[in-house]
């Protein structure tokens, strides 16, 4: 004898929503944490090939490098490596929350800075020719900064939807399996039944001997 469980049905299910496969983050993950990395050591070590900010110089740390670059790269780093092992939607959406954030302040933080002291506070590109000036510019903060949001905007996406497999994987009831009756209690109650006809017809003066 089977029966079906709606108490467990609707806990099963609602599990499962926030159930997803590891491989949901893991593209935008990966990228993520290359880009992460990037952002946070290209400052330090751009100057070796004449790609950089100023200072013009190799493992210096300034107040802009940090809060600029360092910083906001070392949390696209977390957020990558949380997409790439997350197992959870509400974990995956909270990691794509926080590398957009990192990307936009890639972005942005450099023309915000000018409010701490009225100068950009990541410095000046030290290219040369215009070129090299845009292309620093872009590679450090806003092209960076607009790739790492565009990853974490398809990872929210990823993790927003619900996949017709996970849908359909969770979408059969559950059903429990009860234990049989036991042989001797069924026997006993046959012969309490086959008591219980003899005693009624005895009492309405049938012959109980046929």
């Amino acid at each position: 004898m089977v029966t079906v469980s709606g108490g467990r049905i609707g806990s099963g299910r609602s599990l499962a929503v926030w159930r997803v496969p590891r491989t949901r983050g893991a593209a935008s993950g990966v990228l993520l944490v290359l880009l992460g990395a990037w952002g946070a050591l290209v400052p330090f070590i751009g100057p070796h090939f004449g790609y950089a900010y100023t200072p013009n110089e190799t493992w210096t740390m300034t107040a802009g490098r940090l809060w600029l670059e360092v910083v906001p790269g070392a949390v696209a780093v977390l957020g990558g490596l949380i997409l790439v092992s997350g197992t959870s939607r509400a974990i995956g959406l909270w990691a794509g929350w926080l590398t957009a954030v990192a990307g936009a302040w890639f972005a942005v933080g450099p023309v915000i800075s000018k409010l701490w002291g009225g100068q950009p506070q990541p410095g000046s590109p030290v290219g040369g020719s215009a070129v090299t000036s845009v292309v620093e510019e872009i590679g450090f903060f806003t092209g960076l900064g607009v790739v790492i949001v565009f990853l974490a905007a398809t990872a929210l996406g990823r993790f927003s939807v619900v996949g017709v497999k996970e849908a359909m994987a969770h979408a059969a009831p559950v059903v429990e399996e009860l234990p049989a009756a036991e042989p001797q209690e069924s026997e006993a109650r046959h012969a309490a039944a086959a008591e219980t006809t003899v005693i009624e017809r005895a009492d309405n003066g049938t012959d109980v001997s046929r």
